[in-house]
């Protein structure tokens, strides 16, 4: 079980957007995509076939999945997350400073 999902709110914790919150757009491996965060300048070409033009976009870059923790609303801040098997036998994410559930 992944401990950040696609769709969670999460903090940055490490690199040129420390502090900053978002939500993961993706997941691969030990990377994750966030939105609006670790923009990166991108020069592309224009394909009128396809009808994109050219010129320089802003786009996110992916970041190491150890560079951000999911943000707990109860505390405001990032936190760590641990899992934990219910008494029905379901694995579910929990904060671990309240031991609060993270999947409802």
């Amino acid at each position: 079980m992944k401990k950040i999902r696609k769709g969670d709110d999460v903090v940055v914790i490490a690199g040129k957007d420390k502090g900053r919150r978002g939500t993961v757009i993706k997941v691969q491996d030990d990377q994750v995509l966030v939105q609006n965060i670790n923009m990166a300048k991108k020069h592309q070409k224009p394909n009128p076939q396809q009808g994109v033009s050219g010129g320089i976009i802003e786009k996110e870059m992916p970041m190491h999945i150890s560079n951000v923790m999911l943000y707990n609303p109860a505390t405001a801040k990032g936190d760590r997350v641990g899992i934990r098997t219910l008494e029905d036998g379901r694995k579910v994410r929990v904060y671990r400073s309240n031991d609060e559930v993270v999947d409802a």
